[in-house]
């Protein structure tokens, strides 16, 4: 790759302000010890109250989130509903595959397309996008760039999660993200070039309001008090309740012996009292209705979870519906899916293309673009059986717009091509070669010819045509068929490319050749005598 790296001056696109080649390659927001950016934090779930979190919020709006974002990681860990659909949300756009699209065909653009290909071709790519989801949690996240400047092209050495709460909003506009620095009240900007930040738009407004972590803290409080509740009464009700009986005549020695034991038949399931004594046990009778309350008020807490997150229960929880009401549910968590992936490839572009391009190939009009998606595996069917329908027809496709949908590359200059069984050389997938130049037909019968055109009046050449137009289908069905047989027996696009090249070097269009030359040949005879209009030879 010919990338020649820059030496002006580069300005931020977005804030204008220079670019300092010498931070790019130093870590500026690692942890420290005993300062601002401790990995140490407070956990402020134990003993949480509605009250309590209350503020916690209301402090996060204001300005401190550091509480709330301590809160949002304890409930990761403690509430395990939702531990479970956010790493689900979170998993299924970061294992997605990932694209590049040029902004044009030009070379140069195609170029910065293949720059930003090899940034992001190693496997671990997928971690940076799992730990960029951490902001649908949180509200935000935070990445940070170390770049390798001492060979070219520049690179990312590694892009490192940062936890948030070594950052803090504007005051005055909420959304402007600074780094927390010691001597910094209001923090310091980030340097530009170095950040990877994700706002996820899981509502509108500020983005310490729209993590999803927001609404699960108060999910996760109900629950946990619920839970509480609950094991208080298996406690209690979990075992019948022992009565021990002892004769009018027993000893206070007798009665400790027999209290000993009713309390180790709870502990030890084994005691031994004398003969003259007997032990009861006497079971709740509505202790399983009871606690089907306190089981009922955990599982509703946790579907709303679920809806919260995916936006639907029917992959998390067994509900009642079948087969299309889950089909239905897939649906909704698909369309989540995919919001996911655009927000995260706006990111992308905005902090890791244009950096790279910018640091590498200069400023420019227009930026390679990030795709990360399913492939559409419908559009492609319908894609192909309009090839198959039309190109053999006569319809004109660019073959490298058909390489771009299914996958394939456009060859380089000295790439080995799939070929046909000749010298000539053959770009495959693209419309199927046009006929051969036609073949000189033998010498025919002239003076017939000519007597037959004169005879067919002034319109013999438009029924010449006619006639031919007539049975263009069938000579070259041929044709056709070979090209559907060929996707029809294709195991994957690269056997239906190799099937492709034998059905070009068969021949299937002779029949329709013939046909052309023939009529061609027959139709300036019939001009030559004078059968358009009269005109004399």
């Amino acid at each position: 790759m010919a990338t020649i790296r820059v030496t002006s001056p580069i300005l931020d696109p977005i804030t204008g302000k220079p670019i300092v080649r010498e931070v790019l390659t130093e870590e500026l927001s690692g942890p420290t010890v005993t300062g601002v950016r401790s990995v140490l934090a407070d956990h402020p779930s134990m003993g949480l109250t509605p009250t309590r979190l209350g503020s916690i919020l209301l402090a996060a709006e204001q300005g401190d989130p550091a509480a709330y974002l301590a809160l949002a990681e304890d409930i990761e860990e403690k509430f395990i509903h939702y531990r479970a659909v956010l790493s689900t949300r979170r998993l299924s756009v970061s294992q997605l595959d990932v694209t590049v699209e040029a902004a044009s065909d030009k070379p140069d653009d195609v170029e910065a397309a293949d720059l930003v290909r090899l940034a992001i071709a190693d496997d671990a790519f997928a971690d940076v996008l799992y730990d960029l989801l951490d902001g649908i949690g949180k509200g935000y996240a935070v990445a940070e760039i170390v770049w390798d400047t001492a060979r070219q092209p520049w690179l990312p050495a590694r892009i490192i999660w940062r936890d948030p709460r070594w950052f803090q909003f504007d005051r005055a506009d909420g959304t402007t993200l600074r780094l927390r620095e010691a001597g910094y009240a209001e923090g310091r900007d980030l340097d530009p070039f170095k950040y990877i930040v994700h706002r996820p738009r899981t509502k509108s407004g500020i983005p310490i309001r729209g993590g999803l972590a927001r609404p699960a803290c108060w999910a996760w409080l109900f629950t946990s008090l619920g839970t509480k509740d609950w094991l208080s009464f298996v406690e209690t009700y979990g075992q019948p309740i022992r009565v021990g009986r002892y004769g009018p005549g027993a000893s206070k020695e007798d009665m400790a012996a027999l209290l000993r034991a009713v309390r180790n038949i709870a502990a030890d399931a084994a005691a031994i009292i004398p003969q003259s004594m007997n032990l009861e046990f006497v079971e709740a009778s509505k202790a399983s209705a009871n606690a089907a309350v306190f089981q009922g008020l955990v599982e509703f807490f946790e579907r709303q979870t679920s809806k919260l997150v995916l936006g639907q229960t029917a992959t998390t929880d067994a509900i009642a519906g079948g087969h299309a009401v889950g089909q239905e549910h897939r649906q909704v968590q698909g369309d989540i899916e995919r919001a996911d992936a655009r927000q995260l490839a706006v990111t992308l572009k905005r902090d890791l293309v244009t950096p790279l391009v910018m640091l590498n190939m200069g400023a420019r009009a227009a930026y390679p673009t990030i795709r990360i998606g399913r492939p559409d595996q419908t559009d492609l069917k319908l894609r192909l059986d309009a090839l198959k329908a039309l190109v053999p027809f006569g319809l004109k496709v660019s073959a490298s717009e058909v390489r771009d949908a299914f996958g394939f590359a456009d060859p380089d200059e000295g790439d080995e091509l799939l070929t046909v069984a000749g010298p000539t050389p053959v770009a495959l997938p693209a419309a199927p070669p046009s006929a051969p130049p036609l073949a000189e037909p033998p010498a025919p019968d002239v003076p017939a010819l000519a007597a037959q055109a004169a005879a067919a009046g002034p319109d013999a050449v438009d029924g010449l045509v006619d006639e031919l137009l007539a049975d263009w289908e069938p000579l070259a069905s041929p044709l056709v068929t070979a090209v559907l047989a060929a996707a029809e027996q294709a195991s994957g696009p690269d056997d239906f490319v190799a099937r492709l090249a034998v059905v070009a070097g068969e021949d299937h269009m002779g029949a329709l050749r013939e046909s052309l030359a023939r009529g061609q040949f027959m139709a300036r005879v019939a001009a030559k005598v004078g059968a358009m209009g009269g005109e004399g030879a």
